[in-house]
């Protein structure tokens, strides 16, 4: 038995160091060397000062200010410790109530917009933390924005499009806004008077 104890260690002791050792450096250096932005967060940064990632949703409450998907993550939302969904079925009163209630506050918030309510608009993603709008949501908070920083929606909507993000590879997905990139264009083209 002790004969084979010795192998079975060395062959523990080695998996060890290079499974938990080895590769996870040489991943790491990898990373650093050829993504460096995004291995490190993908973070923002303005006036040499980190104001958010590019990956994580910011809830943006302020009229000006184009506003993320409602979040479930944590208590107040966006709680990137607590990323997850709310795991409520369609049948549940719980999230009725949840998207009846984020559909009224998105009509009281956007009271020119008349058309139907971007589903992105009321329901949380999976992680709670999604960093983008579909531009059908965008366009329709384009008003109230325009309005907060007194400028034409066309300025603004000029904006939404440059900002667009296509499909990814061409074809997966739905072209979308990330909140924070948008919101900062808009502060430093159309600052809030």
């Amino acid at each position: 038995m002790l004969k084979q104890f010795a192998p079975a260690f060395r062959m523990t002791l080695f998996l060890i160091v290079l499974t938990g050792l080895i590769y996870p450096a040489v991943v790491t250096g990898l990373c650093q060397v050829f993504f460096r932005h995004q291995a490190n967060g993908s973070l923002i940064t303005q006036d040499g000062h980190v104001i958010g990632s590019a990956l994580i949703g910011q809830n943006f409450a302020k009229p000006e200010y184009f506003h993320p998907r409602p979040s479930a993550a944590g208590n107040d939302g966006y709680d990137p410790t607590a990323s997850g969904g709310s795991n409520l079925g369609p049948a549940n009163q719980k999230l009725f109530d949840r998207v009846k209630a984020a559909a009224d506050q998105f009509r009281k918030e956007n009271p020119a917009y008349k058309g139907p309510i971007p589903s992105d608009a009321l329901t949380a993603s999976g992680s709670g933390l999604d960093p983008d709008i579909s531009v059908a949501n965008a366009t329709a908070q384009a008003d109230r924005v325009a309005q907060a920083r007194q400028v034409s929606r066309d300025q603004i909507m000029a904006m939404v499009a440059r900002n667009t993000q296509g499909r990814g590879l061409g074809f997966l997905g739905e072209p979308s806004v990330n909140v924070l990139k948008l919101n900062l264009a808009l502060n430093s083209r159309y600052p809030v008077q």
